[in-house]
């Protein structure tokens, strides 16, 4: 069902968005997918569930990228790593149509562009309260080199990963219903924010 209530979360590394995104699933009392969309859509396509995590790591139109990063090409005149993308979407359009979600990351604001009940935000931090975050969190990894670093390389790869496979701009405010600096307010005030919005839509929608 294309009206199913499907909040999308864009986020920087190290924001808080895939934290925004569990709570606002729990508060909302609706599913909750992130890397949940990586296994299924391993097991659906038959693709190795870490050569998905590498697609969401890096994205390029490069014919021999693929050929370095998983051996070979695709037999259908596709790059693997688009076989990969459209698999990881097929899977978003599945779950989106089975009941009300939020999805973080994966493009899922792009896949998901016709659901008329649809709401995307993108969460974004200073530096220095994103490298704040990573150093108190053991759900960030980053080796061998400095967090300032990282959190320049991983924000260049989803932004890479973003522009090439939808046309936009990574992170561009004008793409989203919101953008909001949870470094300065919050995971729980965003949360706040994100649900005030909703419900005002909801409601001048007459939903």
């Amino acid at each position: 069902m294309k009206d199913n209530l499907v909040i999308t979360i864009g986020r920087e590394y190290g924001s808080g968005g895939r934290e925004v995104g569990k709570k606002l699933a729990l508060r909302l009392g609706i599913a909750f997918y992130d890397r949940e969309l990586i296994t299924r859509a391993a097991k659906k396509s038959g693709f190795d569930e870490e050569m998905f995590e590498q697609l969401d790591k890096r994205a390029t139109n490069s014919f021999l990228y693929s050929l370095t990063m998983f051996g070979t090409a695709g037999t259908n005149g596709m790059s693997l790593t688009d076989q990969l993308y459209l698999a990881q979407a097929n899977v978003i359009r599945e779950l989106a149509d089975m009941g009300p979600c939020v999805m973080v990351g994966r493009c899922a604001d792009h896949v998901l562009r016709e659901y008329s009940n649809r709401f995307d935000f993108f969460i974004t931090g200073s530096m220095d309260a994103r490298e704040t975050r990573l150093r108190g969190s053991a759900d960030y990894e980053i080796t061998g080199r400095s967090i300032a670093s990282a959190l320049e390389k991983m924000d260049k790869q989803r932004a890479t990963y973003y522009n090439y496979y939808t046309g936009q701009v990574w992170g561009k405010s004008n793409h989203y219903d919101m953008c909001i600096n949870a470094g300065r307010i919050g995971v729980d005030a965003t949360v706040e924010l994100i649900l005030d919005y909703v419900g005002k839509m909801k409601n001048r929608a007459g939903c």
